[in-house]
């Protein structure tokens, strides 16, 4: 309290009003312990006003200093994607930093969107969230924004939904694309992978034509999510083809009209279910080669030969046996007559003895 009074002779307070950004000497002599109390108090009130007013100047130099920093490593790109009218604001170019985003890719695909004249502006359009949330899902952003502009000059229905789907499963989009507009030619069969370069049929006459087929194809973008593959398309037309040489009558119609295997096969609708739309299918080669009718035919009768020479071995086999087994029956019944010729002198030499003479009845002589 002492010390109150003493300040009460003559106080001088410092004060800086920012507020008019100039400083104020306060000089004051105070005449109670009141006075010297409220003059603290509105110091003190002062001190507060200035803390706040750094932490503004703080915070929007910190805001200024994020912005050159922005404009430094993201400049570039913002104003790429303003002058292209493609709409990635700073944010979104800051947001892909941290989330791991190649901000390039991403504003390239939007400018080409863009000038392409694809919706970006929608919820459902062409958006830097869904393309980033593609490129997050490892799909190929370009590759499908090039789809989409090629789909769209060639008048092919393809929204961003569907070729990202696409292209997530798997398939590349943009040359599904590029072969809906430009059919592509399939060799049947394919020789890259079975190794063989023509299909083997043959006729109901027994000969056999070697044939080289060439399919073309287009993509079928309805179907090309859990459609079938090349591979299928390839093995049902080889089918097909070798079921409608089988029951040609001869080789020689086949010869004479290959459009009419052509346009049976073309009508069975090989291309269910599958990626893919069959526009024709053509003969490209067809050769003559072994009359395999004639080699069965040859073979079968060398196996009719075999047998009957088996049958005929087996007879005389028999025949043998059964000659060897007279012979033994006639050899026993020599012995057996010879047995019985030794018997005739013993009975006569009994009948002498016994004085048996007479007829066969047992009569006397």
């Amino acid at each position: 309290m002492n010390e109150l009074h003493g300040l009460a002779g003559s106080a001088c307070v410092f004060a800086e009003r920012l507020e008019q950004n100039m400083p104020v000497v306060l000089c004051r002599t105070f005449a109670s312990e009141n006075e010297v109390m409220v003059e603290i108090i509105l110091a003190q009130q002062v001190s507060v006003g200035a803390i706040v007013w750094w932490a503004v100047i703080g915070l929007v130099g910190l805001v200024a200093m994020v912005t050159v920093v922005s404009m430094f490593a993201f400049g570039a790109l913002w104003i790429q994607a303003k002058a292209a009218s493609a709409e990635v604001s700073m944010l979104s170019l800051i947001g892909m930093y941290f989330r791991q985003v190649k901000a390039p890719i991403i504003v390239n695909a939007k400018i080409m969107a863009a000038q392409a004249g694809l919706d970006i502006k929608s919820h459902n359009g062409i958006s830097t969230r869904r393309l980033e949330a593609h490129y997050l899902a490892a799909g190929n952003v370009m590759n499908v924004i090039q789809a989409i502009i090629a789909a769209q000059r060639a008048g092919i229905d393809l929204d961003f939904d569907r070729a990202a789907a696409i292209d997530l499963a798997g398939r590349d989009v943009l040359d599904a694309v590029r072969t809906s507009v430009h059919p592509k030619v399939i060799d049947c069969p394919d020789p890259r992978r079975s190794g063989k370069t023509t299909l083997s049929a043959i006729a109901k006459d027994g000969v056999e034509l070697r044939v080289r087929t060439r399919v073309t194809v287009r993509t079928n973008l309805e179907q090309l999510i859990g459609g079938a593959t090349e591979e299928t398309v390839i093995a049902r037309v080889g089918e097909s083809i070798i079921s409608s040489i089988g029951s040609s009558e001869s080789h020689q119609v086949v010869l004479e009209n290959p459009d009419l295997i052509s346009r049976t096969v073309l009508r069975r609708g090989l291309d269910a279910q599958t990626a893919f739309q069959i526009v024709s299918i053509d003969i490209a080669d067809i050769d003559v080669g072994d009359n395999i009718g004639a080699r069965l035919r040859a073979d079968q009768a060398e196996a009719d030969v075999r047998v009957a020479r088996a049958h005929a071995e087996q007879r005389r086999a028999e025949a043998i046996a059964m000659e060897q087994e007279n012979r033994a029956k006639v050899a026993e019944n020599r012995a057996m007559l010879v047995l019985a010729e030794a018997e005739v002198p013993r009975a006569m030499a009994t009948a002498f003895k016994r004085g048996i003479f007479g007829d066969t009845n047992g009569s006397a002589a």
